[in-house]
């Protein structure tokens, strides 16, 4: 049978709308997943700095290999360590000769560097104060010359991260209120183009419930494929994290991003469903003369 010019109208227009609602839902929780993923890798990547942050103990010439040993063992048994490398002062004066192009050791006639050990440290125990007071006892060993570590940098990094956390954290809140707002308006956009079947299966005597529930159904399927398009854009962004930046380790815990695929896709399912009640209620509830 032959459609008429305004059924195909009205056609094309609720297809329309539902590619919008499509459109609207899978962007919105994109970008709410890329968020949720920057917030569960922020602590990586926050972890990775302040695991590059080194405490360097120069010891003297005088030093005995039975002390080093000591202190290595001492060091490496404290729970905040994570590494410690122990360096010559001929190794040293190799990387030092690298980094400046020339062998000083030629002109001196002698090495003045030390021995010394780089201590690295565990990201959730490392902080100033904790740093501050290691540096501080392990200066009274006899043996030991000096200790260095770059202390602003240390302050520095902690202050920020606990900045970024924040804001991170903020920001994951207000976009989650934005994407329930744009979600809501979309699929109120689509229910309002149907406001008078909504009054007229009203008229004929169907109940509220067998009225709005080919709305939340046909809703709730436009929200699953929205999803399933986020989900995949999420994925992608994911692979080109993990191709790009191999130290952040995304799947070397995959319960992380997987909670976020699940949590993303329960969003967008929440909304939909309270959205979609509310936005039909809506029109349930007001008289017939002023639907239009």
């Amino acid at each position: 049978m032959r459609q008429l010019p305004e059924e195909r109208f009205n056609k094309r227009r609720l297809i329309s709308t539902y590619f919008s609602v499509v459109v609207s839902i899978s962007l919105v929780l994109f970008l709410t997943g890329i968020l949720g993923i920057l917030l569960v890798n922020s602590k990586k990547v926050a972890d990775h700095f302040k695991e590059q942050i080194v405490m360097t103990i120069y010891v003297k010439d005088s030093a005995k290999e039975i002390e080093l040993k000591q202190l290595q063992k001492t060091l490496r048994l404290n729970t905040a360590t994570k590494n410690v490398i122990f360096v010559s002062k001929e190794e040293a004066s190799k990387r030092h000769a690298n980094e400046i192009g020339e062998d000083f050791m030629e002109f001196l006639g002698y090495n003045p560097l030390l021995n010394s050990m780089d201590v690295y440290f565990k990201a959730s125990f490392l902080n100033p104060a904790m740093v501050s007071k290691l540096s501080k006892d392990i200066a009274l060993y006899s043996f030991v010359n000096e200790v260095v570590y770059d202390r602003p940098l240390l302050e520095l990094l902690d202050e920020n991260i606990k900045k970024i956390t924040f804001w991170m954290l903020f920001a994951s809140g207000l976009f989650i209120f934005v994407a329930v707002l744009l979600i809501n308006s979309s699929i109120r956009l689509s229910i309002y183009s149907k406001r008078l079947i909504i009054k007229t299966m009203q008229l004929v005597g169907a109940t509220k419930s067998f009225i709005r529930r080919p709305f939340i159904k046909t809703h709730l399927l436009m929200s699953t494929l929205g999803a399933i398009v986020a989900m995949s854009g999420m994925a992608l962004v994911i692979y080109e994290m993990q191709k790009r930046f191999p130290e952040l380790q995304i799947f070397d815990n995959p319960l992380e991003p997987a909670l976020v695929f699940i949590g993303v896709f329960l969003l967008g399912l929440g909304i939909t469903i309270i959205s979609t009640f509310f936005a039909t209620q809506r029109y349930l509830n007001i008289k017939s003369d002023a639907v239009n």
